[in-house]
């Protein structure tokens, strides 16, 4: 998908996802919504959920696709997204060292940090594509600002 098309795409969905979230007060239900609407809105999304913090480990929280991970801990992408407190995005999840494997149909992948309004991470949103090379600085830019919607 070309750029400037990716980007009217995803405006549209952070502006359709932040009329959603004003429904509700709780945390899990944003977050079942935020995934809902981005899995079925974005076609090269393979999975798209949340992650949640619990100590040193992730503990899966809503989400859409097939059968995800139940836990996370040690190594892999979405614990690297928390230590490092920043969005990574990763084109071939082959070359990134201490990738878990939830399901070898996942090719590439993005993990945005989620932050409460005290700056401190309590999940991420981790999204596959099976397709190499799927997501790019848009992706990045856009759901960094839909997790945001997240803490209002």
């Amino acid at each position: 998908m070309d750029s400037s098309k990716k980007a009217a795409r995803y405006q549209r969905l952070t502006d359709q996802i932040a009329e959603l979230l004003h429904k509700s007060p709780d945390q899990t239900a944003k977050m079942a919504t935020i995934s809902a609407v981005l899995f079925h809105k974005m076609e090269y999304f393979f999975w798209c959920g949340f992650y949640r913090v619990d100590g040193e480990r992730l503990i899966v929280g809503p989400y859409q696709g097939p059968v995800a991970c139940q836990v996370l801990e040690g190594r892999g992408v979405c614990l690297a997204a928390v230590h490092q407190g920043e969005t990574i995005v990763v084109q071939d999840v082959n070359n990134f060292p201490g990738h878990i494997a939830c399901d070898s149909r996942s090719k590439s992948e993005i993990v945005v940090p989620v932050f409460n309004r005290e700056g401190r991470i309590t999940a991420v949103l981790d999204v596959d594509s099976s397709q190499i090379a799927s997501f790019d600085d848009t992706d990045a830019m856009y759901l960094e600002k839909i997790v945001a919607l997240l803490k209002e």
